[in-house]
């Protein structure tokens, strides 16, 4: 599929592209469940992001060795694939990402595997409430993604064994991050394109999910050293907060959420931000019209090339609950 492409249709100097790339959403049934039917059969949704150009080549992201990313090694190097390793649940265990080092995203896969706390996207028809999520992994290997879209079986000490199902492959498009100044404020958004499922497929899942077929969210960064003082949403743990370099920190200054400018906040396990609904018009919004390659076409989706063998495809093809 690819990054696809942009068209002004007018001229707005007051909006830039700071990075542009590929966009994947994902659904995981509830524990113990082999289908889902409705949201209400839903545990998470997931998004991961691919950033393939922007404003620069370069970007910073955690080092390799902290976060999940670098738990993966080394569980990797020390079980040699023996045994079932025990189930990280969402929100626990891992610290998060520390440390930097430089990615070139032109000519190595970054992937951002992030959590929607609402296990859906902020309604477009309530555009002042934020949504929360957090960046949950941060890596270039794509087996650390496949990973963590399969499905599971563990014991727990309360419950006996449990299984949790493999991820469902739900949409895929094209995403660009934009700095916007609008009057004296600048903020950021993440706007998308969904190029699957296709245009005349149904549309059961990606409905109930909020995920329409374009969208565009003011994108905030939450401050890990401010305490939160909205109710929606509780943070992770401490322990599971990123540690941004000293100059992104230094961004965020005293304030409580700043505008992910640059995208490398997003690039640290651990980072919190908010989506807050801004439009489903691109173009009427910020002057943008996103297009993807070839809309619908099977062999163009990226998402069934990386991840076809680990998630389903029926609701990304069919856009029906699977």
């Amino acid at each position: 599929m690819g990054q696809g492409e942009e068209l002004k249709t007018r001229p707005d100097p007051k909006v830039e592209i700071q990075e542009r790339g590929e966009i994947f959403f994902f659904y995981r049934p509830k524990v113990e469940r082999e289908e889902a039917q409705s949201p209400d059969d839903v545990q998470r949704l997931y998004i991961v992001l691919r950033p393939e150009s922007g404003e620069r080549a370069v970007e910073e992201k955690q080092a390799s060795d902290s976060g999940k990313e670098g738990e993966k090694r080394s569980k990797s190097d020390e079980e040699g694939g023996r045994g079932k390793k025990k189930v990280e649940h969402v929100g626990e265990g891992t610290e998060g990402g520390h440390g930097s080092e430089e990615v070139n995203i032109e000519k190595q896969p970054l992937l951002r595997f992030m959590v929607m706390g609402r296990k859906r996207l902020p309604d477009p028809s309530k555009r002042s409430r934020p949504y929360w999520g957090f960046v949950e992994m941060v890596t270039t290997k794509v087996e650390d993604i496949k990973t963590a879209l399969k499905g599971e079986e563990y014991d727990t000490a309360t419950r006996g064994h449990r299984r949790k199902s493999p991820a469902r492959a739900l949409a895929e498009g094209i995403y660009r991050i934009l700095r916007h100044q609008s009057g004296r404020k600048t903020h950021t958004h993440l706007v998308y394109k969904l190029e699957f499922p296709p245009a005349d497929a149904d549309d059961g899942p990606q409905e109930s999910l909020n995920i329409e077929r374009e969208g565009s969210f003011v994108i905030q960064i939450k401050n890990p050293e401010q305490k939160s003082s909205t109710a929606y949403f509780r943070g992770l743990q401490s322990k599971r907060k990123a540690v941004f370099p000293a100059h992104l920190q230094g961004q965020l200054g005293q304030r409580r959420f700043g505008p992910a400018d640059p995208p490398d906040f997003l690039n640290y396990e651990g980072c919190e931000f908010l989506l807050i609904s801004a439009s489903d018009d691109i173009g009427e919004e910020l002057g943008l019209e996103l297009r993807t390659e070839e809309e619908g076409d099977q062999k163009c989706s990226d998402l069934i090339e990386m991840f076809g063998e680990t998630a389903s495809s029926r609701p990304l093809l069919r856009g029906t609950w699977v």
